[in-house]
């Protein structure tokens, strides 16, 4: 790829099962408009990406949840709000080698957590610096081995943030530097919140007595008040987007700036996180980008993180490398087409996590309407790290006394069968599993076959992938 390369090849188009029947018809879009492209696309843009720790999407403001997010609800007015972005695995490791390369995780070699991708594998990092962008990463990094990753790495110092957290002394001076020269620059901002230990923020902006448990939480004292911490830190993390857009503002570098915000995955209460229901999968996302997303606009369209490497590579002007699997929204972006990707795809594996089963390897896909899981150690019991906290030693008290609700809720979180089907349209919660109705036998068809046409792709033998998955861990790596 040339450094001053300004053509836009576009991407191999690829079959059914890598979700993008709807892709390809936006994909003759993109050649129909690739003119008008050509006019807008010769300075390049910076970037700014934004990301959250363990965040469920609903619980932010803009999303209806409790959590105040000024911010973020300010930045939703002045771009696009998307409803259907996913990622590929619930767990950050993976999330964010994915994010980073645009390759699905197991192809990568990065699906455990705290994992690392093949030999020379490589990043958003060298592709924009290839093109004269200073390519830097502040905050949670957990992405291996460093090769790959050739940012410019900076982290919060002293009691202001912590360790883990972006430094926004590196940020004002990287974005100085930028308003001074002619060279672009890309900043990927990676908070540590709200991550457990919830210990940020000001939870009594949260009164517990007042709070909204979703509905498949026990309800308890321990229940309301660690979720009343989790709330105050999506504030705190709030608080640090609008450090980074004030910093855009300051140096001038508002107009010319792609701005993205997303959520990652859910957090680490029950449901969420470490599974792959929609609310472990599901992220939020805002795009900002002036005079070229129009703004207080919204997209059902469906996008993956996966795609994020290449949208930001055709937003430069760039080529676009052969093996990358996700796919540019752009067109979305731009208001050139409302449909981007028809399925979505995830795994997750608690081989090598912190006090999780064994080997419990989940698969899944989702369609516009529903979420396909398959439970490859479905003769286990699911387990974790959350299970060792008080609020739900409090779940099993209240279980053990009786409760109804807290027994189903305990059980369901545990004990899983093989296959689960949800209406997520109807059932955003994913509470009733219709795997079993004779109604919805051709849609559990359909998105297995799908699946099973991704995961060959993928080169994912399911239960033999998981049984090696601690051979893909960093700390267990051949040195």
């Amino acid at each position: 790829m040339s450094k001053h390369s300004t053509s836009h090849r576009k991407p191999p188009i690829k079959s059914h099962f890598a979700g993008n029947r709807c892709m390809q018809a936006a994909l003759t879009l993109f050649s129909m408009t690739i003119t008008a492209f050509n006019l807008w696309a010769g300075d390049k843009p910076n970037f700014l990406f934004i990301i959250a720790d363990d965040c469920t999407y609903t619980d932010l403001e803009i999303y209806g949840g409790q959590a105040k997010t000024p911010h973020l609800n300010r930045l939703a007015k002045e771009g696009m709000m998307f409803s259907k972005c996913f990622q590929a695995a619930p767990m950050c490791s993976p999330t964010r080698h994915c994010l980073y390369t645009g390759i699905y995780p197991v192809k990568s070699g990065a699906h455990p957590n705290h994992t690392f991708v093949k030999p020379g594998t490589k990043s958003i990092a060298h592709y924009l610096k290839a093109a004269g962008y200073r390519v830097a990463l502040s905050g949670k990094s957990h992405i291996n081995p460093p090769a790959s990753f050739p940012f410019e790495y900076s982290n919060a110092k002293g009691k202001e943030g912590g360790a883990g957290n972006p430094n926004m002394e590196a940020l004002d001076s990287l974005f100085n530097k930028a308003a001074q020269t002619t060279q672009p620059v890309a900043a990927f901002v990676c908070s540590n919140e709200p991550h457990t230990p919830y210990d940020k923020g000001n939870p009594s902006a949260y009164p517990i007595d007042q709070l909204q448990l979703p509905p498949h939480y026990v309800d308890t004292l321990e229940t309301r008040t660690e979720f009343s911490k989790y709330l105050a830190e999506i504030t705190y993390f709030d608080k640090q987007v609008g450090q980074c857009l004030r910093l855009l503002k300051k140096h001038g570098l508002e107009k010319n700036t792609l701005v993205m915000v997303v959520s990652e995955q859910g957090n680490a209460f029950p449901f969420a996180k470490w599974t792959c229901y929609d609310k472990g999968l599901q992220s939020g996302m805002i795009v900002r980008w002036p005079g070229k997303v129009k703004p207080d606009s919204k997209s059902n369209a469906m996008v993956e993180y996966v795609d994020v490497v290449p949208t930001f590579l055709q937003a430069a002007g760039l080529e676009f490398p052969p093996h990358l699997e996700g796919q540019s929204f752009i067109p979305v972006l731009r208001g050139w087409t409302k449909a981007h990707k028809q399925y979505s795809f995830g795994l997750q594996t608690t081989r090598g996590i912190n006090h999780g089963s064994e080997c419990y390897g989940i698969r899944t896909v989702r369609s516009d309407r529903f979420r396909y899981i398959r439970n490859l150690s479905a003769e286990i019991s699911f387990q974790n790290t959350m299970m060792r906290s008080d609020w739900w030693k409090s779940w099993q008290r209240k279980a053990d006394n009786g409760n109804d609700h807290a027994r189903q809720m305990v059980l369901r979180f545990q004990e899983r069968p093989t296959e689960e089907l949800y209406d997520s349209l109807n059932d955003p919660w994913n509470l009733n599993n219709v795997a079993n109705q004779p109604e919805f036998q051709g849609q559990k068809k359909q998105l297995s076959a799908i699946l099973d046409a991704w995961m060959k792709d993928q080169g994912d033998l399911g239960q033999a992938t998981e049984l090696s998955a601690k051979e893909r861990q960093w700390r267990n790596r051949k040195r």
